[in-house]
């Protein structure tokens, strides 16, 4: 049966905060993001990290797009990839890059892109088993459409169904009818832990399956994705157990939009609202009493 986390164990999953620290105390993210008509995505997934908590975030997009999103956020840093005359990551090397970092993340706002693809592909070739990863969005799309064999064990990977059902070549319906059985299948056939994104989130690793109870369609709209993906990953780079990362951003995700709803309703919730009230989620789940 699904377990659903109440608020005082989701406390304990989120790493504390010292007095005697720097940042390289709370860890370091690489977020593989964006492109030319997907600036906003690298700097949702990338700032989201920051705001959790994470000591330092680089941004690794096209070389094109950097101007723009360090204008959204001076605190990044950024890890320039040549373009493609299409606005995406050409097929780059940068395995020799990353050792430094405790967690990578990949796939918001890329794009499929054949040069995308290629990209991506012999990235998590060279990277299985060797870092932390966080897959989302577009590197689930590639995925699932490469005929080979990639491992991807340990990594944390959230998909919306639709995604699901390409990794797991499975009609869309029957995941939407039964979501807890799919979401863990596809951990325990690539080993890893999924949140099956949706109403009532569905967290599974190969042995468990958790249902989240934060948010609503005010998280509806696009970029609300990567914000998650951010939040994961900020919590991971600071040393949470994966799965504790997980539950605990899935839920501060949802309640980030729930207390967003109760100011601004669920229409006017934006990806950016559920950034900027994370701080009063985090209050309302370690300090209120």
């Amino acid at each position: 049966m699904a377990k659903v986390f109440e608020i005082n164990e989701i406390a304990k999953m989120i790493p504390e905060r010292i007095e005697d620290s720097n940042k390289g105390t709370y860890g370091k993210v690489l977020n593989i993001a964006g492109s030319k008509y997907y600036q906003g995505a690298a700097f949702l997934s990338s700032y989201s990290a920051l705001k959790m908590g994470a000591g330092f975030v680089r941004t690794a997009c096209p070389d094109i797009i950097i101007p723009s999103v360090s204008q959204m956020a001076p605190e990044l840093t950024f890890y320039p990839l040549i373009s493609t005359k299409d606005g995406v990551i050409s097929e780059t090397n940068i395995i020799n890059e990353i050792e430094d970092y405790d967690v990578i993340s990949i796939g918001c706002g890329l794009t499929t892109k054949e040069d995308v693809k290629k990209f991506v592909i012999n990235l998590l070739l060279s990277l299985q088993g060797k870092k932390q990863l966080v897959i989302d969005a577009d590197a689930i799309n590639i995925l699932g459409e490469y005929q080979g064999n990639i491992s991807i064990k340990n990594a944390v990977i959230t998909p919306h169904p639709k995604e699901l059902s390409r990794i797991l070549h499975v009609d869309i319906n029957s995941i939407l009818e039964n979501r807890e059985k799919y979401a863990r299948i596809a951990s325990q056939t690539f080993e890893c832990i999924t949140v099956l994104k949706g109403h009532n989130t569905i967290i599974a690793d190969k042995d468990n399956i958790y249902v989240n109870p934060t948010g609503s369609s005010a998280l509806a709209k696009a970029g609300s994705g990567d914000v998650l993906t951010g939040i994961i990953s900020g919590l991971i780079a600071q040393h949470a157990k994966p799965l504790d990362a997980v539950t605990a951003g899935t839920f501060l995700h949802g309640l980030a939009g729930d207390i967003a709803e109760d100011d601004l309703t669920s229409y006017c919730v934006t990806a950016s609202d559920i950034i900027n009230y994370l701080p009063f989620a985090i209050n309302e789940v370690l300090y209120k009493e």
